[in-house]
């Protein structure tokens, strides 16, 4: 699979940006898996999730009248907005990308299948046919975590020793005090997250300081050791 970095795309005539789109029509049977817990298009309603017309360019947590998780509500506040990137990790693992979701959703794996989905959203965004190569459909094939990196067996003592910076926010015993618990997470789902804002998909820019400081190694090692420890 080429790779083609955004200021490419940019020079690319309109055909050849069209290859590079998701199809929205394939993207309509994936939405098949969204249409239990989300509505769109016209007289669309919150449901279970939030009504999802004019998503992208869209701040998360800003659909007056719905009741969001807390966690969302801080990634919205955070600055966190619906872009092609965030989207894309959103709908790939929601909790590696907001871990206090209330969406129950294991993701969509597939990266085609979600190209195709957010194609398919797009149709319903604001005037998509006076931006036919936003960012929303241009299929840029962002950095995601090396499935290697999972497979690193993190050392518990080593992380222990590194939670210190972590623990004058995060709580250890798991209360929520304003900042969300980190213990007991999975490992893998910690590890996606700590990537994510290493990306700089997940907005907290403090976050975004800690982790890009962090070795894959290191951030195996918190994984192994927040997600056996256990609540006080």
């Amino acid at each position: 699979m080429r790779i083609f970095s955004a200021s490419v795309i940019a020079l690319l005539p309109l055909a050849a940006q069209a290859e590079l789109a998701g199809d929205a029509d394939r993207g309509a049977e994936v939405w098949n898996k969204c249409k239990g817990c989300h509505q769109i298009g016209e007289g669309a309603v919150n449901r279970i999730g939030p009504q999802l017309n004019r998503l992208f360019g869209r701040q998360a947590a800003s659909i007056e009248g719905f009741s969001y998780s807390k966690s969302m509500q801080r990634a919205g506040n955070d600055g966190l907005t619906w872009t092609f990137e965030t989207l894309d990790a959103y709908i790939d693992n929601p909790k590696a990308l907001v871990s206090g979701t209330r969406m129950s959703f294991p993701g969509v794996k597939d990266a085609q299948d979600r190209a195709d989905l957010m194609a398919w959203l797009r149709r319903y965004s604001d005037k998509p046919s006076d931006i036919p190569d936003a960012e929303p459909t241009a299929r840029l094939d962002y950095i995601h975590v090396d499935p290697a990196v999972f497979e690193i067996k993190g050392d518990p003592e080593f992380g222990e020793y590194l939670a210190s910076e972590c623990t004058t926010c995060h709580l250890r015993d798991g209360s929520d005090e304003g900042i969300p618990s980190i213990t007991l997470w999975p490992e893998d789902d910690f590890v996606a997250a700590m990537h994510a804002y290493k990306q700089q998909l997940r907005p907290h820019p403090v976050m975004q300081m800690m982790a890009s400081r962090l070795t894959d190694e290191e951030i195996a090692a918190l994984a192994a050791y927040f997600g056996a420890l256990e609540d006080e």
